[in-house]
């Protein structure tokens, strides 16, 4: 069991907007986008002008024209996690980070956040593509409470959109950036914890998603979505059989791929519109940050007796299911 004491997001000031891409002469339209992927807007940390101006042909210089870096974006998600635990940064004893394109290949991306919020602790990243805010919860779960310290903040920083050639109408549509940030603990005893933690991967086809270093996001568009509904689906199948509450007491955060996937999903499953929640239509894809940003969206909606299922899934391929516990 891992406790949850806080948790925050944050992101960009500046959106994409489905007609902003429509200008951008590469066939998609703002019809096309919303039936084919349901995303309305995205918010990103490059300003429009340098999307307009270069596509964003070389990713290496996305770092320098971004407004907002991944340290700074993943310190504010943090602020906002401590906050609302009642604590102070001072009172992390680790800093566990990760991210589907960090900016740095070394030092470990955790460092710069650590030193953003003004402290010196053990950090280090544990990277998973999409799926890397479950395996780090996973992993946490399966360590020894009396060898970590009280306070961990678990923290995602994703910056996708870093990652993303404008000139592609299949990917431009996709992404969004944004921040999540957790302050979990494996000794000290909250209202809320994860529960059924549960990770697998299949590395055989980790070439069907992939970011190569100085390069653009690829995928295997019709591959990857039916790995993402497939193990989703039976993920949340699992969790509801293990957890079987009242139905309005049984909420599901997925991975915000798109909305179609999502939607496939609870069609399968049976879960209503009232139990999904989801912020890919006005976000995007956030990558690792998407499933915990959705949780602390609805920070005001977990009430006693509310149990969520969070499956994600990544490249790798890698998913990862648990129950966000409410007790």
């Amino acid at each position: 069991m891992v406790y949850l004491h806080g948790l925050g997001h944050y992101h960009p000031e500046i959106v994409i907007t489905n007609r902003f891409l429509g200008e951008l002469d590469i066939g998609s339209s703002e019809e096309w986008i919303l039936e084919r992927v349901g995303i309305r807007t995205r918010h990103t940390s490059l300003p429009l002008d340098y999307i307009k101006l270069t596509k964003n042909h070389d990713p290496r210089a996305a770092v320098e024209a971004s407004t907002v870096s991944n340290a700074r974006a993943g310190a504010l998600a943090s602020r906002m996690a401590l906050e609302r635990a009642g604590l102070k940064p001072e009172d992390v004893g680790l800093l566990v980070s990760g991210s589907s394109a960090p900016e740095h290949v070394s030092p470990a991306e955790a460092a710069t956040v650590a030193a953003e919020l003004g402290i010196d602790v053990p950090c280090f990243d544990l990277n998973s593509a999409c799926s890397t805010f479950g395996m780090q919860i996973t992993m946490l779960s399966r360590m020894k409470p009396g060898e970590l310290p009280p306070y961990i903040l678990v923290v995602n920083p994703e910056s996708l959109t870093h990652a993303v050639n404008y000139s592609d109408r299949t990917a431009a549509p996709l992404f969004g950036d944004g921040s999540c940030a957790a302050v979990v603990s494996l000794s000290e005893s909250s209202t809320m914890a994860f529960e059924a933690c549960h990770w697998e991967s299949k590395p055989t086809a980790w070439n069907k998603v992939r970011v190569p270093r100085f390069g653009h996001f690829e995928q295997d568009g019709n591959a990857v979505q039916g790995f993402a509904i497939r193990k989703t689906s039976d993920s949340l199948r699992c969790l509801r059989t293990e957890f079987p509450v009242n139905g309005n007491n049984f909420k599901f955060v997925g991975h915000q791929a798109n909305l179609g996937m999502l939607r496939t999903v609870c069609e399968r499953c049976d879960i209503s519109e009232e139990n999904h929640w989801h912020n890919v239509a006005d976000f995007g894809n956030t990558g690792c940050s998407s499933a915990p940003i959705v949780l602390s969206q609805n920070w005001e909606l977990l009430r006693p007796g509310v149990h969520i299922a969070v499956v994600v899934v990544g490249s790798g391929l890698t998913w990862v299911h648990m129950v966000l516990k409410i007790l």
